[in-house]
């Protein structure tokens, strides 16, 4: 099921500069119980990124009403919004009177594998993040760096990429966020310069925190990642997924790791495959 500006329909105008210029940005919610997971943390990075883009946000109110009457039946599935611009002229420039545009999809929930959250293979992929802080943290429509990242490997033994930015530090995953532990200190690359402000980035350093665990944002060389203790990828979906192995080297599901994955366990988060 489909809705465009609360209407049932599969179909935009031609015009639309989400199309056109990737001119929005979109959230992926995951749904259990018939109810969307940290919703109110999805609306929060929704309005902080509109407000980027100069986009006008929809209304709470508005959206949870839409979303519940594609939730509400769905039980386990996976819930997209998209916010565009609107339509407008050919060009550049936005019309200023454009109208947004907002999109929301349900989707079946992803059955991912028990081994998954055991641990993955992952690699270091060759595609490149470009720089630029005016986009930075904010999960906008223009995703083709990720796209062609995901194209560099194939079958199911790699289930994530690690990419880097032009200057070769450490962004995070093609689809997540990335984590590593050194020596009792949690670090995620810090989103500054380009990457995505992940939902559940967020929660982990949350969890983290609460068990008096230093977790640091700063900037992260690929060597100093492969030298870490514990790796680990997140998002809204997966929930946490442990690093084994990346490219040749290989690594622990050690005690942090499977400390915050209890965590999760508790807010209803997947700690193992078949779970919501």
């Amino acid at each position: 099921m489909c809705l465009v500006n609360g209407e049932t329909q599969d179909h935009l105008p031609i015009q639309d500069r989400g199309l056109h210029y990737g001119d929005g940005l979109f959230e992926t919610m995951a749904v259990a119980g018939s109810k969307v997971r940290f919703l109110d943390k999805h609306f929060e990075r929704l309005e902080w990124g509109c407000a980027r883009l100069g986009i006008v946000a929809p209304g709470r109110d508005v959206l949870r009403s839409e979303i519940a009457s594609l939730s509400g039946a769905a039980g386990k599935a996976v819930i997209k919004l998209i916010v565009t611009r609107g339509a407008s002229k050919r060009g550049y420039r936005p019309d200023p009177m454009s109208e947004p545009t907002r999109i929301l999809t349900v989707h079946p929930w992803p059955e991912y594998p028990q081994r998954c959250y055991e641990g993955i293979d992952a690699r270091i992929c060759e595609t490149r993040s470009g720089i630029n802080p005016a986009l930075a943290g904010v999960k906008h429509l223009n995703r083709l760096e990720q796209v062609l990242a995901t194209r560099e490997w194939s079958g199911e033994r790699v289930r994530e990429g690690i990419m880097r930015d032009v200057n070769g530090r450490v962004v995070g995953g093609t689809m997540s966020n990335v984590f590593m532990c050194c020596t009792g200190e949690l670090v995620t690359p810090q989103i500054t310069e380009c990457g995505v402000r992940g939902v559940m980035r967020g929660v982990v350093i949350e969890l983290a925190r609460r068990r008096g665990i230093v977790v640091s944002e700063r900037r992260v060389e690929l060597e100093d990642m492969l030298q870490g203790d514990e790796i680990f990828f997140t998002n809204t979906l997966i929930g946490i997924w442990p690093a084994v192995r990346i490219d040749n080297e290989k690594f622990a599901v050690g005690p942090m790791t499977r400390a915050l994955m209890q965590d999760l366990a508790s807010l209803g988060v997947a700690a193992c495959a078949g779970r919501a």
